[in-house]
């Protein structure tokens, strides 16, 4: 391993605005699958094992949305089986009608006291510890009930919304605790991917009134227990930030290359959020050279480092097979050279 992780004290540092680390955190194993590659796994791997992830992240065992465990039929979000027949993922939703299926659903709702929910705690290695899973609020919903509907139940449904809301919030509040309690943990990563290429799915006025309040109760938990929160949000998010800024949002990513302008947000909210900075999976990185791969590494780095720390360099998302190799170990190798030096501008 050429790198050393960085600590979790050099991590807090960053994400608090207290200064930098000995170079900027990188975090790109994340959002890489080396399986993905096929054939060209080993070399997948050959290329990012000198680069080590400056964090550990810990998925929490979250319940599906049809199967269960053999050890609790009742640890999933939906009560009844997946009808058949095959639908679009944003289609296929569990609730065709909230006023026959509200109650069945609250009624029957996962508990956040399963064993299986909360993996093993891991070794100790002085790395910040990141528990997370997918699927927030927004998302959550939509994958309960389908995203045309969803959309339209916060005009037609509220009193249902709030009420699935605060059921998920009571479940998750549950689950952070006990995740907290067993795997010693510095914060909590989850997703909502609440913008399209070109604006937010809904208004911030929408955000204000169905989600605002269960963020604020969740967010203020973890905070009550030591730790931080890390939200990735896709799309053009630029009118939901500064509700993120108010509500204790402490990690946002990835600020999406093509929806919104970079330099623009950090200048508007680099000194009250940290960015979890994503590097360009659309386009870049899977159709850019290698040269032009170092050329974005350097130009987000310019873009988002400061000298009170609040940056941190990832992938927009997952990487795909596509990517060429070339352009992959290009991206590894600019990252940790440009991390160095980025701090070393401030010195």
């Amino acid at each position: 391993m050429r790198y050393l992780p960085l600590s979790r004290e050099e991590i807090k540092r960053v994400i608090h605005g207290q200064g930098n680390a000995s170079r900027v955190p990188v975090l790109l194993n994340f959002w890489l699958t080396p399986k993905a590659f096929g054939d060209k796994e080993a070399e997948v791997r050959r290329i990012i094992q000198d680069y080590p992830d400056d964090l550990r992240v810990i998925p929490l065992h979250i319940p599906d949305v049809y199967q269960a465990p053999e050890d609790d039929p009742s640890y999933r979000w939906s009560y009844m089986d997946k009808p058949e027949g095959a639908k679009a993922l944003d289609q296929s939703g569990v609730i065709e009608d909230w006023d026959t299926q509200l109650e069945p659903l609250l009624n029957d709702f996962p508990s956040p006291d399963y064993p299986g929910l909360i993996p093993p705690c891991p070794k100790e290695d002085g790395r910040y510890r990141l528990g997370h899973w997918w699927y927030f609020f927004f998302e959550r919903f939509w994958s309960l009930r389908g995203m045309e509907d969803a959309l339209t139940d916060f005009y037609l449904y509220p009193e249902a919304v709030h009420a699935l809301f605060a059921r998920l919030t009571d479940f998750y509040k549950r689950m952070i605790t006990r995740a907290h309690e067993t795997l010693h943990l510095d914060g909590i990563f989850t997703s909502d991917d609440l913008g399209t290429q070109q604006t937010t799915f809904f208004s911030p006025e929408v955000f204000d009134r169905f989600f605002a309040p269960y963020y604020k109760e969740v967010i203020d938990h973890i905070h009550a227990l030591g730790m931080d929160f890390w939200l990735h949000a896709c799309g053009n998010i630029e009118s939901l930030i500064p509700r993120f800024v108010d509500l204790g949002v402490d990690v946002l990513h990835p600020i999406q290359k093509y929806t919104m302008e970079e330099r623009h947000i950090t200048q508007c909210y680099g000194d009250k959020i940290t960015i979890w900075a994503g590097f360009d999976v659309q386009r870049i990185i899977p159709f850019g050279t290698a040269d032009q791969v170092r050329q974005e590494v350097r130009a987000l780095m310019d873009t988002y480092a400061r000298p009170d720390g609040r940056f941190m360099l990832t992938f927009g998302n997952g990487v795909t097979p596509d990517t060429p190799l070339d352009s992959l170990e290009a991206i590894y190798d600019e990252s940790f050279l440009q991390a160095e030096a980025a701090v070393r501008r401030f010195c």
